[in-house]
């Protein structure tokens, strides 16, 4: 009899045991599926922070070239801080070549690494983060540079001098109204039309005479 209740009780702590441990895989499981999530998270808001890095970089590009190619007769320059942007000085009404000075997505603050242009002033902005890129590649033709690049701070958004076509400067601003970037912005959906040049359908082959059909 006590050997009886003896195996019992064994039989028991085994019992406990084990459900013990598999409580302790349970927790295991749900902290790595936890862990898998947040990572996974983090990589996509760093891919959307990548992304708004490119549109606001290319809008301070458009308005710096803006400001650059606005300039009177005789008074040829980048402007001297960000702030130019929202009201050229050289003007007595009010010029914009950008709507707002838009912050860092990566960091989130309002700094930005200044590239200063040779005659001075301001010809391009950069990220002032030293983290590691997701993207290394695939990049549009005006930041082909920043492919292989080790921090963000290598990204740098430089200013191309290039004139007006018409060589006019427009009357109410830097840029027109509808060419000042506005951010956030995503790109359109690609509208497709149907194809027009498909070939033209066979003509129906022309009804036999009865006199040729051959006879039975």
């Amino acid at each position: 009899m006590r050997g009886d209740r003896f195996c019992r009780a064994c039989a028991g702590r085994c019992e406990a045991g084990f459900t013990y441990l598999g409580l302790l895989i349970l927790v295991a499981i749900l902290a790595l599926a936890t862990s898998a999530t947040l990572t996974l998270g983090s990589i996509v808001q760093r891919r959307e922070a990548e992304q708004r890095l490119l549109e606001v970089g290319a809008a301070y590009r458009q308005a710096l070239a803006s400001y650059l190619n606005s300039s009177p007769a005789g008074d040829r320059r980048y402007p001297g801080a960000l702030a130019e942007l929202l009201k050229d000085p050289r003007y007595p009404g009010v010029r914009r070549h950008l709507r707002q000075l838009y912050p860092d997505p990566i960091t989130g603050k309002n700094e930005w690494g200044l590239v200063g242009a040779p005659g001075g002033g301001i010809m391009g902005v950069h990220s002032l983060s030293n983290a590691k890129p997701i993207k290394i590649a695939e990049f549009e033709l005006e930041n082909e540079s920043f492919e292989e690049a080790a921090h963000y701070s290598e990204w740098v958004f430089i200013t191309r001098s290039l004139a007006p076509a018409s060589g006019a400067i427009p009357a109410q601003g830097g840029l027109p109204p509808a060419a000042i970037p506005a951010l956030p912005s995503l790109p359109a959906a690609p509208i497709f039309f149907p194809q027009n040049d498909a070939p033209a359908a066979a003509p129906p082959p022309a009804p036999i005479p009865l006199e040729n059909l051959p006879a039975r």
